[in-house]
């Protein structure tokens, strides 16, 4: 038998079951940046480009993408999601705009890819909504920072810890 959750006996891919597991509230946090220009970064914060207000249709695609996660990912469950809040920051030093999302659930299963999954949205509708101004621009960090609940428990990633 596999230690890998997602392969069953047969070393088939396989959603796990999760129905002996009682519903805990569960709550995920992430981030990631997208680094550009410092004119598209001003179009942006100026509301200046074509396409509209980039950071609110962002964020509404960041909450539409964590609502949206198991149809994206095939072996994510479904979750009945409570919140997900989807922010911005700019990143003047460095020409870039962070993203960070949370997203909550009483489940019986883990928020972590619905976070991860709004982040990663968000900072792709960014790029679209913006590419007209710089095509270079780079996603970049997209990572888990922290998660509660659930039989694992508390998790928070290490500071300034580099991807592995």
């Amino acid at each position: 038998m596999s230690d890998l959750s997602h392969v069953n006996r047969a070393g088939e891919a396989s959603m796990v079951d999760v129905s002996a597991k009682p519903a805990t509230a569960r709550a995920a946090r992430a981030e990631g940046r997208i680094r550009m220009s410092p004119d598209a970064l001003r179009a942006i914060r100026d509301n200046t480009l074509a396409k509209g207000d980039v950071l609110a249709v962002a964020r509404v695609a960041g909450i539409q993408a964590a609502k949206r996660t198991a149809e994206l990912i095939p072996l994510c469950h479904p979750l009945p999601l409570t919140d997900v809040q989807v922010r911005f920051d700019f990143e003047d030093a460095t020409s870039a705009i962070r993203c960070e999302a949370e997203a909550r659930t009483v489940a019986a299963t883990g928020v972590e890819m619905e976070a991860v999954t709004a982040v990663a949205v968000a900072l792709l509708t960014v790029y679209d909504m913006a590419k007209s101004v710089d095509k270079a621009m780079r996603i970049e960090g997209v990572r888990l920072l922290e998660k509660s609940g659930g039989k694992s428990g508390p998790w928070r990633a290490p500071e300034d810890a580099p991807a592995r």
